[in-house]
């Protein structure tokens, strides 16, 4: 299940998740201060792409929360939304359901990414 809804989810708004991942990872980039949050887009990027079947672990520290809080002004709160947005009209159908958890997920994952990490 999880090799056909990875393709069906990368078919159908995977491809632009991911690519929204990784235009955040090198704006992040370019400053020195903002590498640690770029590297952390990137591997969110390869979940954005294909996220059937992988968990998200959440943990963290003093400097990953303070790096967390310039996140959530910055990039969190509108990447969160859009998310959550597309998870409620995903959920409206019953086919829909699997696909609007996922976005559910990155919508949570968008607000606090740092320290988090896929298994």
């Amino acid at each position: 299940m999880s090799i056909i809804g990875n393709i069906l989810w990368f078919l159908l708004g995977g491809f632009v998740s991911g690519i929204i991942w990784t235009f955040y990872g090198i704006i992040w980039c370019i400053t020195i201060v903002g590498i640690p949050v770029g590297v952390q887009c990137f591997k969110f990027a390869g979940l954005a792409f294909f996220p059937f079947g992988k968990e998200i672990v959440y943990g963290g520290g003093t400097l990953k929360l303070l790096l967390n809080i310039i996140w959530l002004i910055t990039s969190g709160i509108p990447m969160a939304l859009a998310y959550a947005a597309w998870g409620l009209v995903l959920c409206i159908t019953v086919i829909g359901v699997p696909f609007g958890l996922q976005f559910f997920k990155f919508a949570k994952l968008a607000l606090m990414p740092l320290g988090a990490e896929v298994h």
